[in-house]
Parts: C-alpha cells; sequence; structure tokens
C-alpha cells in the first residue's frame, strides 16, 4: 500500500486543490452613490394642517427614535437610561426582596422541627443509657392483638 502511495505522490503533489476550492468571486457592478438615500418618490406629501409653524411635519416617535423603549418621547438618552434604571432596579428588587421573602418563609414541613426533636430525643436516650432505637416501635403490652378463638 505504501509502495503505491509513493508512486501516485508526485503526481498528486503536483493539483492545486486550493486553486479551485478557495475561488472567490468578486462582483464588477458599480455601487450606486444614493443606495440607502430616500428618492423623492418615496417621500408622501403633507398636508399644510399637519405641519408646524417651521414647515415641519409631526414624526411618530417610533420613527424619531428607532430604539424607543416607552420611558420618554422626545428624549432618547433620558428614554434609555429611564428603561436602564428601571430594569436594574426592578430585577434588583425582585431577586433581593423575593429572595429574602424565600429564605424566611416558615419551615415547609416542619423538617427542622423534626431534626431538632431528633437530636433531643437521641441526647436524652444517650443520657438515660438506653439504645437509640428499639426493634419495637410500640410497647408490647399496648398492642390489641385480635382473638385466636376462630
Amino acid at each position: 500500500m505504501a509502495s503505491r502511495l509513493s508512486r501516485i505522490w508526485p503526481a498528486l503533489s503536483r493539483v492545486r486543490l486550493s486553486a479551485a476550492l478557495g475561488s472567490r468571486c468578486v462582483s464588477q457592478t458599480p455601487k450606486s452613490s444614493a443606495s440607502g438615500a430616500a428618492v423623492a418618490s418615496d417621500l408622501q406629501p403633507v398636508s399644510p394642517a399637519a405641519q408646524d409653524s417651521h414647515g415641519h411635519a409631526e414624526v411618530s416617535p417610533f420613527e424619531k427614535n428607532p430604539d424607543f423603549h416607552g420611558f420618554h418621547h422626545h428624549d432618547s438618552f433620558v428614554d434609555e437610561w429611564n428603561m436602564k434604571l428601571a430594569f436594574f432596579f426592578g430585577i434588583s428588587v425582585a431577586i433581593v426582596i423575593g429572595g429574602t421573602f424565600i429564605h424566611y418563609l416558615p419551615d415547609h414541613g416542619m423538617r427542622q422541627w423534626a431534626r431538632r426533636e431528633a437530636e433531643r430525643l437521641i441526647k436524652q436516650r444517650e443520657s438515660e443509657g438506653l439504645p437509640l432505637m428499639t426493634e419495637n416501635f410500640y410497647h408490647p403490652s399496648t398492642i390489641v392483638l385480635p382473638c385466636s378463638g376462630e
């Protein structure tokens, strides 16, 4: 196998794969100077009643400020800062006060009480010299058994 590869290797090394795979196409079309500009036919005529005293038409805040967040209609800087403050304090309050509320909730399922009670009983049984657990959950004399007369 290695001998066959050594015979054809000089032929393979002359083939340039990068020329076929790495070719790039470049557009030769000239760029238009007004590609993004509005054309006069795109503008809509404005009635004189909709214009202010300076001849300017009323523009929607969404057209003036495409990043309008709903906090201030006229000033995009104030709008952005109000949005940042509202989200910062809203999320901070939700996380801090919500986390504090969850932390100080009462013991669900009385798990902490059950652990404290178990530790208390273990200490009491150790001090009295009794085993920690017995084989009988209930005292045998308190159990009422069914009659075996049948």
